[in-house]
């Protein structure tokens, strides 16, 4: 199987040198981001749902696009409770099957959704950022998920968190922030995806012969290291 997919371009070649800087600042300064309302509604009915699973364990697909992944992890983990969360509602109505019983498609904004669950004391065992936008300007560092006011609350909900991308540089960043946060060592790693890739972009990348890159590492929960203010109330629904 051939493809024709562009790789990433950047002038950035190297660690952005503001990284460490925006780690810092997202440890220290509240996320005081208003929960947009459909959001909070989203969240509740997929609490709702979470809850009638029966103590599940919780994997979350975050960015999920169309969804293929989410169903793909489900089938891969029938006693997990599998939850995919993208913004577009174009994308999560594609039609690609019927979901699997143990698979969930939410339109949520990304940032709120993750604030939400750490206030609800979600605990995912895995936790996957598959292929996410690159942002490849430098001065677009603020947009990657290692340079964005939430990165602490996606470490704190603690578990196996898995970044995979096209793009090492991003892998790499991600990596370097982690390290920073947590104190925990992180690598970015040659990966070959099997067969059946997990998502289209994947597909997409691996056929064209793109070199991958992922990022693995076990986190503990640790909603401690997000600094004060940046949760919603939890439970609230309002």
């Amino acid at each position: 199987m051939t493809a024709c997919s562009r790789s990433i371009v950047s002038r950035q070649t190297g660690p952005h040198e503001d990284l460490a800087r925006r780690v810092v600042r997202a440890l220290a300064h509240p996320l005081r981001k208003p929960v947009a309302e459909h959001t909070r509604e989203a969240f509740a009915r997929t609490r709702d749902w979470l809850e009638h699973r029966g103590g599940a364990p919780l994997i979350l697909d975050a960015g999920c696009g169309v969804g293929l992944s989410t169903r793909r992890l489900a089938e891969q983990a029938p006693a997990a409770a599998v939850i995919g969360v993208d913004r577009s509602a174009d994308r999560l109505s594609r039609d690609h099957g019927p979901l699997p019983d143990n698979a969930l498609l939410v339109r949520a904004d990304l940032v709120d959704f993750w604030r939400l669950a750490l206030a609800e004391g979600w605990r995912p065992v895995r936790h996957y950022l598959l292929y996410p936008n690159p942002y490849p300007k430098a001065t677009h560092l603020k947009m990657r998920w290692q340079g964005h006011p939430v990165l602490p609350v996606i470490l704190a909900l603690g578990g196996r968190l898995e970044l995979r991308s096209n793009w090492r540089l991003y892998v790499e960043e991600f990596a370097l922030a982690v390290t920073q946060a947590t104190g925990m060592a992180a690598a970015a790693e040659p990966f070959v995806p099997d067969e059946a890739c997990l998502t289209p972009f994947e597909q997409k990348y691996h056929a064209s012969g793109q070199a991958l890159w992922r990022l693995v590492v076990e986190l503990p929960h640790d909603p401690g290291m997000v600094p004060g203010d940046s949760l919603p109330v939890a439970g609230e629904d309002t």
